[in-house]
């Protein structure tokens, strides 16, 4: 689902417009340039959708959530004062917004070894290089990470997702979160520890389930 969610929003935009800066194309949004807030689209709706799926735990929901925040971009786009880039902007807009998605649920904490539904864990790219072998376990630790980040608490799941997943610098996800370099350095090590002791958790119960498999095997039926 989001290979074509991908394709998508990576859709070719307006001849000639793809050059302009975000800046001017704010600009043109405020002028009434349809075409702008277009290539504005085309441009962090991936990032958008990534950003989302990783903070609501759901392909299907982060379609949603996406659509939600581009209504919410658009509607205040002509309030950006460029003091700072347009994609921090954006971030911190979809951040905000699944903050408030999320407090809004209300979360069960389910072990990771419990069954799921693959789509909702969110697709993560795998290296084509690798071989089927390579692919398939790197896939599935991958599912693991996703699943253990929705039991890993929001504020320190945010920031590792911003730092380990969007690959953001310190300073921007201190820009985007409104809070210090040393704040930010805190959740992340927080937000790592607490993932850490999740997935170690889930290995022990599935290492433990997998010796009583053993077991009850060896007995005479």
């Amino acid at each position: 689902m989001e290979a074509e969610a991908s394709t998508d929003r990576a859709s070719t935009g307006a001849p000639g417009i793809s050059s302009i800066s975000d800046l001017d194309l704010v600009d043109q949004h405020r002028y009434g340039e349809a075409a702008a807030f277009d290539e504005i689209y085309r441009r962090y709706s991936e990032m958008v959708f990534n950003l989302a799926m990783r903070m609501m735990g759901s392909a299907d929901r982060a379609e949603d959530v996406t659509q939600e925040i581009f209504v919410r971009i658009y509607r205040h786009l002509a309030r950006f004062n460029g003091r700072s880039a347009l994609k921090t902007w954006i971030y911190r807009v979809a951040l905000n917004h699944c903050r408030s998605q999320l407090s809004r649920r209300r979360w069960f904490f389910l072990p990771i070894a419990d069954e799921y539904d693959e789509e909702s864990v969110g697709h993560q790219l795998v290296d084509e290089r690798r071989g089927p072998e390579e692919q398939t376990l790197a896939s599935d630790s991958q599912k693991l990470v996703m699943l253990a980040l929705k039991q890993v608490k929001p504020v320190f799941r945010e920031a590792v997702v911003l730092r380990d997943l969007e690959e953001l610098s310190y300073e921007e996800i201190a820009e985007v979160l409104g809070v210090r370099i040393g704040t930010v350095r805190s959740r992340i090590a927080r937000g790592r520890d607490q993932l850490r002791q999740i997935l170690e958790a889930a290995a022990e119960s599935r290492g433990k389930l997998a010796e009583g498999e053993m077991a009850q095997g060896k007995r005479p039926s």
